[in-house]
């Protein structure tokens, strides 16, 4: 049988097991590497952490029929420490994932109200997700390749889909206190 929220859910929990795991690696960077200038399309690791963490709240409260919209920018920087950073985007993270999971057919095909201020953009469910989850994997990529530039190994970040990379992350399963059943279903 096709289920075609599945693949959402899957996402979802990829998504936050990805930054978990990008946010353990950057929490053993040395003293002045994650402010750090860094080339990038954002100037530091610090900036794109936030980046992505912004981006969530917008399109998550979007998707739970909220109206942030672009107050959510207004500080582009609002956690300049790591841990409380990382705090505020696995809370988001399980608003995802709690989204994904109470997902429907007719929940994916309905239109999103997402106010840019201005203006509200409409569009499906599943293309704000599509485009949700391509924007936070572009932008953890960024700081996987400012990773390489400081002390810290950059993360392997791609092994949470599959069933075969199961023994790859029973750690960052463990962490949330997830079983691959959990993952897979």
């Amino acid at each position: 049988m096709t289920d075609p929220v599945r693949v959402f859910r899957k996402l979802a929990h990829a998504n936050a097991l990805a930054n978990h795991r990008l946010h353990t690696a950057c929490s053993a960077l040395r003293p002045g590497e994650f402010e750090a200038a860094r080339q990038s399309f954002f100037p530091s690791i610090r900036a794109t952490l936030n980046h992505i963490l912004i981006v969530d709240w917008f399109y998550v409260d979007a998707l739970e029929g909220g109206t942030l919209g672009p107050k959510a920018f207004e500080n582009r920087e609002p956690f300049p420490d790591l841990p409380d950073l990382s705090k505020a985007q696995t809370d988001v993270d399980r608003r995802l994932i709690a989204l994904c999971n109470a997902l429907d057919g007719e929940k994916l095909a309905a239109i999103v109200n997402v106010h840019r201020g201005s203006r509200i953009q409409h569009d499906r469910c599943d293309d704000i997700l599509s485009h949700l989850f391509q924007h936070q994997t572009h932008h953890r990529g960024q700081v996987h390749a400012m990773l390489s530039g400081t002390s810290v190994r950059p993360p392997q970040l791609d092994e949470f889909i599959v069933g075969d990379d199961a023994t790859a992350r029973t750690e960052d399963l463990a962490a949330f206190g997830w079983t691959e059943t959990d993952l897979m279903r």
